[in-house]
């Protein structure tokens, strides 16, 4: 068996045997879907109490992705244990005893999370739209319409780049408890204030979750200067820094 073979199957034995991870996914799936689903229900109710600016920029697709808000903190928690778990057990040096090769050791990690977190974004996007649909009746659209099934894999796609990054970050700071206490509040709080406030609204769309939210969206946003496209590229642009800051950090440091 070859070294990288070997490394991806200890990789994903110790994902699939880390019982935090799993829970973790799950609740990612099951907060995204319910907490979308309860707000596409109150979009329905409240459809008729829509001027008709609102009316024709209403966006059923992305009506029923308003639950990734939510669903993303479970992905970057997810993101930041499958890093985080190796320094807080100290498995960070047994892990590089036996692959000293830490680049390889760090693709492997990311590439194994990065799969797992994939599967359960789609799974999670497609579930949560139609689930959405369903409860948005006459208002509700289909997968077939157009940029419809885009937004769908936008949506899921996003909250695996979330997860991407927090392992990124979660490397750079070698701490699950620092990763979460900056990451958490940040995207959850500073991110959407930071949205709403005019003089910072111009920095603000370019934050990560910012650019997730136009991957997911049908109609654009126009206060936002790009699309799904260029949702998508500064969401990847922000992977790719967090990632190889992690391996700067591994590949410089200690265990």
């Amino acid at each position: 068996m070859s070294a990288p073979t070997a490394t991806l199957r200890s990789e994903w034995a110790k994902l699939t045997t880390l019982r935090s991870t799993g829970w973790t996914l799950f609740t990612a799936f099951a907060i995204t879907v319910a907490f979308g689903t309860l707000v596409s229900a109150l979009a329905n109710s409240g459809y008729d109490d829509l001027s008709q600016a609102d009316k024709l920029t209403f966006d059923p697709a992305g009506t029923s992705f308003t639950g990734g808000v939510l669903g993303q903190l479970a992905m970057i928690a997810f993101g930041v244990m499958v890093i985080g778990s190796e320094y807080s057990t100290g498995a960070i040096r047994n892990s590089l005893a036996a692959v000293p090769r830490r680049g390889l050791f760090y693709v492997s990690k990311v590439s194994v999370a990065t799969g797992a977190a994939l599967v359960v974004g789609m799974a999670t996007s497609f579930v949560t739209f139609f689930a959405g649909q369903a409860v948005l009746g006459s208002h509700s659209t289909t997968i077939g319409a157009h940029n419809v099934l885009r937004a769908t894999l936008g949506a899921g796609l996003y909250m695996t780049l979330m997860a991407v990054f927090s392992m990124g970050v979660a490397t750079m700071l070698r701490s699950s408890m620092l990763s979460m206490g900056i990451l958490m509040p940040f995207f959850f709080l500073v991110t959407q204030i930071l949205s709403s406030v005019p003089g910072a609204k111009k920095v603000a769309h370019y934050l990560p979750d910012q650019a997730g939210l136009a991957m997911a969206r049908v109609v654009p946003n126009s206060d936002v200067p790009y699309g799904a496209g260029g949702g998508f590229l500064i969401m990847l642009a922000w992977v790719a820094a967090a990632l190889l800051g992690g391996y700067l950090v591994l590949r410089g440091r200690d265990a």
